[in-house]
C-alpha cells in the first residue's frame, strides 16, 4: 500500500482494537488522538486518512470532524468504525467482524488509491475539469445494481431509488449481463438465492479486476466476508440500514469514476466531455463534418442516430450517454446535445446496420429506474443515413425532422 502521510486514529482514551491491524500491516506513522483533539490534529498532522471509532461519540462531534475532513484537498478518506448513527456524505462505514481485521487494511488501501488519483487530477487538471467528492450527486451520478427476488426487493428498490439510479436484476445471470455492459457504482445482493449461488457470485467478483473494488452489500447475515472484496459489507437490517451502509461507498466509487473520466478528458486536450465520456459538442461537430466530407469523397456509408430522453428525467440522458460511450464501436463517436438527447455517428455503416446498433444500445438503457416512482429510461430513437447530396448540416437537420415526426 502506498502511504501518502500519517494515518490518524481517533478514539476514546483506550487504544481501539483495530489499531492492531494497522500495526500488523506495518503502516507508519499511525497517530492516535482522542476526540477532543481530533479536529486540531487534522489540521496539524495533515493525515492521509482518518479512522474514527464511533462507539462512544455523539453525532454532533463526529459531524464536526467530518466537516473538517471534507474541507481538505486532495480527498481525505474518513472511515467510521461500527457507526450507529446516520453518517455524513464523506464518511465510509466499516463494520468490524471478529477474525477479519485485514478487511480494514484493504478498504483503507482502496481509499488511499482514490486519494492518489484525486491528487493526480489536481496536478494536471484544467479549470473546467475540477471535481471534488462534494460534487457527487448520487441521483445524477451513480447507479446501483440491485439483485434479488424476495419480499424485501421492492422495499430496497424504493429505499435506494430515492437517492440513486437503480438497475434491477432478478437473477445472477441478468446481473452479470448488466455488469458487462454498463457502469455500476455498487451492488446490493438481496435475498432469494442459496448460499452456494451467493458464494459463487462473490468469488467471481473477487477474481475480476473490473469489479473487485465495487461496493457490495449482502443482506444475508450468515455469510462471512472471506472474499478479496475490500468494499464488501454484510448488513442484515432493514432497507434503510442497507441503504445507509452502501450509499457512502457508492458515492466514493462514483467519485473515482468521475476522476478517471476527468483524466481521460485531460489526456484528450479537453475534447472529451467529463460527465459522459463522449465528445464535447464542439469536438463532435468538427469530427462529424470531417466524416461527412471523407465519406462523400471516398464512398462508403455513414449513419447517425439520435437518442431522445424524457426531459423530466435529466439523469437518464447522462446514464444513456455513458452506456453509449462504453458500448459503441471504436470507429463511432457521439455527444450530448441540448434538450435531453444524445447523437451518435456510425462510421462505415448503412441504415439497416445503424438501426440494429441503435436498438441494441436502447435495449440496455431500458433497465434503469430513476426515483421512487420507478420512472424508466426508454429513449425515442431516430436514425438517418448520408445521401449523395447531403452536407453535415443537412443530415443533422433531416435527423431532427425525423425525431419530430416520431415524437408527434
Amino acid at each position: 500500500m502506498s502511504q501518502q502521510g500519517p494515518i490518524l486514529v481517533v478514539s476514546t482514551a483506550q487504544r481501539p482494537s483495530f489499531a492492531d491491524a494497522l500495526d500488523v500491516a506495518k503502516l507508519f506513522p499511525v497517530i492516535e488522538v482522542e476526540w477532543a483533539d481530533a479536529a486540531r490534529a487534522v489540521d496539524q498532522v495533515q493525515p492521509a486518512a482518518v479512522i474514527a471509532a464511533l462507539s462512544e461519540i455523539d453525532e454532533a462531534g463526529f459531524v464536526a470532524l467530518a466537516a473538517r475532513v471534507a474541507a481538505r484537498q486532495p480527498y481525505l478518506p474518513l472511515i467510521a468504525i461500527d457507526p450507529q448513527m446516520a453518517l455524513p456524505d464523506n464518511a465510509i462505514p466499516f463494520f468490524q467482524i471478529q477474525g477479519h481485521s485485514d478487511r480494514l487494511i484493504a478498504r483503507l488501501g482502496v481509499a488511499l488509491r482514490i486519494r492518489s488519483l484525486h491528487a493526480t487530477v489536481m496536478r494536471r487538471q484544467i479549470p473546467a475539469a475540477s471535481i471534488a467528492l462534494s460534487d457527487i450527486d448520487l441521483a445524477r451520478e451513480a447507479t446501483v445494481l440491485l439483485i434479488g427476488r424476495g419480499g424485501a426487493y421492492p422495499t430496497l428498490s424504493v429505499a435506494l431509488g430515492e437517492r440513486t439510479g437503480v438497475v434491477g436484476a432478478l437473477s445472477i445471470e441478468a446481473a452479470a449481463n448488466h455488469l458487462n455492459v454498463r457502469d455500476i457504482d455498487g451492488i446490493v445482493l438481496a435475498e432469494g438465492f442459496s448460499a452456494r449461488v451467493v458464494d459463487a457470485f462473490l468469488t467471481v467478483l473477487a477474481e475480476d479486476s473490473r469489479f473487485r473494488h465495487l461496493p457490495v452489500v449482502v443482506t444475508s447475515g450468515d455469510l462471512a466476508p472471506a472474499y478479496d472484496l475490500p468494499n464488501l459489507e454484510i448488513v442484515s437490517g432493514d432497507a434503510a440500514q442497507v441503504a445507509a451502509a452502501v450509499l457512502p461507498l457508492i458515492r466514493q466509487h462514483a467519485f473515482e469514476a468521475g476522476l478517471s473520466r476527468t483524466l481521460k478528458s485531460i489526456d484528450a486536450d479537453g475534447l472529451v466531455d467529463v460527465q459522459s465520456g463522449l465528445l464535447t459538442s464542439a469536438a463532435f461537430d468538427r469530427d462529424f463534418a470531417s466524416a461527412v466530407y471523407q465519406t462523400q469523397q471516398r464512398g462508403g456509408g455513414l449513419s447517425v442516430a439520435r437518442f431522445a430522453f424524457d426531459p423530466a428525467h435529466p439523469r437518464a440522458q447522462i446514464d444513456g450517454a455513458r452506456i453509449i460511450s462504453r458500448l459503441m464501436r471504436q470507429m463511432d463517436f457521439g455527444a450530448i446535445q441540448d434538450g435531453g438527447s444524445v447523437i451518435v455517428a456510425f462510421a462505415e455503416t448503412d441504415l439497416k446496420t445503424a438501426h440494429a446498433i441503435a436498438r441494441r444500445l436502447s435495449s440496455v438503457m431500458r433497465h434503469t429506474s430513476y426515483g421512487p416512482r420507478d420512472a424508466r429510461s426508454e429513449p425515442v430513437v431516430t436514425v438517418a443515413t448520408l445521401l449523395p447530396k447531403d452536407s453535415a448540416k443537412s443530415l443533422l437537420s433531416r435527423l431532427e425532422e425525423e425525431a419530430q415526426r416520431a415524437a408527434s
